[in-house]
């Protein structure tokens, strides 16, 4: 059985003329990182790798549930491959994860990660919002062969307050 766990980066700021890839987190995009990643403990596989978007906004949100859920900042994988809004994409990089990891957390984009947990989920989301958790399980062993799983957890914002 495989776990997959997506996060969507937390809200980030327009404010600076910067590019996207470099734009920062905002304040309510942090207190919101914070209010979700103290609430999925209970949620977590035991063990699990980090997978990260090296951009900046998901970078700092990755780091953000790292300290709050006692994970090693220094074990976070960035891979470019996943700074994407392409749910093809992301497909793809997920299906490459090695077998030897069950379970893998992700930190990512939109369109990508809606688009993904609606063709692998059981439940249509129509929009992962900002600092949203998304739980899915696979019955299949291999990452390159997963198919339809099941949507086992969603944690958003507005469901905290």
């Amino acid at each position: 059985m495989k776990n997959l766990i997506l996060i969507r980066h937390a809200k980030s700021s327009w404010d600076a003329p910067l590019k996207d890839f470099d734009r920062p987190l905002m304040k309510r995009g942090i207190l919101d990182a914070h209010n979700v990643s103290g609430n999925i403990t209970e949620f977590l596989p035991k063990t699990y790798i980090i997978w990260s978007s090296p951009a900046a906004r998901a970078t700092e949100t990755a780091l953000i549930f790292a300290q709050n859920i006692s994970y090693p900042i220094e074990s976070i994988l960035y891979k470019d491959e996943l700074y994407t809004f392409d749910g093809r994409q992301l497909e793809k990089v997920i299906k490459s994860c090695d077998n030897s990891f069950e379970s893998v957390i992700l930190f990512g984009h939109n369109e990508a990660i809606t688009n993904f947990v609606n063709k692998f989920g059981d439940v249509f989301i129509e929009n992962v919002p900002t600092s949203g958790f998304v739980s899915l399980r696979f019955e299949e062993d291999s990452w390159d062969k997963i198919n339809k799983g099941k949507t086992h957890k969603t944690i958003f914002p507005k469901d905290l307050k």
